[in-house]
């Protein structure tokens, strides 16, 4: 079967053909036979200028125009506009992708609001924290700070070897620089399946917990396959986040780990003869970011 042909029209055109397809002005907004519609032309101009910056994405990475979009490009748009915009933005893009799709995408939160919010804990204040948690959620602790995970990656951690990277992105070389350790992968915005390195001996822990046999579980209304008996997920946070209150008196929250990470990483690439900007560059990507200046909001 012959490929489809890529359109060559600008983004704002692909975007605009796109969404007059949707559009019924005029006609009422009920019914049975007129399910995602556009009936004001505010939606329209909203939906329009949503559709071109997808279409301007898809042309940077090379994954072709509008008409070949598929679902899981969608989702992976959608996490990475979430490190770069507000929740009401991204609520906006999702309907206008999922208006143009016919499907209904899944919802994503915004990570401004928690970057912004959170603030980086020092080594001695993990240690203090991680001793008011079980054994299976001080490891979630220390694996989170080792490798800058997020709540969710946790629970879908494999060795690279067992389960390799997505190979659509390209990944610079020099990720983990200065680190020793064994290479993981996890799952994460958008269900981008990324590298992580967890110091060797964090990763003799870890696999001293592997499962037998994987578990499911659901977090947050999200399934995943779990290979390993340690925290992850909400009830990981929950337990930080009173940890920390019992230990230290106040918290900032899990994610905050993240920030002692690209804090300290950027600092070490920089100790490897990098600029500040290189640095952030090979930290934002160790995150499972792909634009250095999100790393410009955890080093506050």
């Amino acid at each position: 079967m012959p490929k489809a042909k890529i359109s060559f029209r600008s983004p704002a055109k692909q975007a605009a053909h796109a969404i007059r397809k949707l559009t019924a002005h005029g006609t009422p907004r009920h019914g049975s036979d007129n399910s995602g519609q556009i009936h004001s032309k505010g939606t329209e101009r909203a939906y329009e200028q949503a559709l071109t910056g997808l279409v301007e994405w898809l042309q940077l990475n090379k994954k072709g125009d509008l008409k070949g979009l598929s679902k899981a490009d969608a989702q992976l748009y959608l996490a990475e506009r979430a490190e770069a915009v507000g929740q009401k933005t991204l609520d906006l893009d999702r309907q206008a992708i999922s208006a143009y799709l016919g499907i209904k995408l899944a919802s994503i939160k915004s990570e401004i609001t928690t970057i912004k919010q959170s603030r980086a804990y020092i080594p001695r204040h993990i240690d203090m924290v991680a001793a008011k948690q079980s054994p299976q959620y001080a490891l979630a602790t220390e694996i989170a700070t080792s490798a800058g995970l997020r709540a969710q990656e946790l629970l879908t951690l494999r060795p690279a070897i067992e389960r390799p990277a997505d190979k659509h992105r390209k990944y610079r070389d020099d990720r983990f620089i200065g680190l020793e350790g064994i290479l993981y992968t996890v799952e994460g915005k958008g269900g981008l399946c990324r590298e992580v390195m967890i110091p060797t001996a964090l990763a003799n822990k870890l696999e001293a917990n592997r499962l037998e046999k994987s578990i499911t579980v659901y977090d947050r209304g999200v399934k995943y396959e779990q290979h390993y008996d340690i925290g992850g997920g909400k009830q990981w946070t929950d337990s930080f986040r009173l940890a920390s209150i019992r230990a230290l008196g106040w918290t900032t929250g899990a994610h905050g780990l993240r920030h002692t990470y690209a804090q300290l990483r950027v600092i070490a690439v920089q100790m490897e003869n990098y600029s500040f900007e290189q640095a952030k560059r090979v930290v934002s990507q160790e995150m499972g970011h792909f634009r250095a200046s999100v790393i410009d909001e955890y080093l506050r």
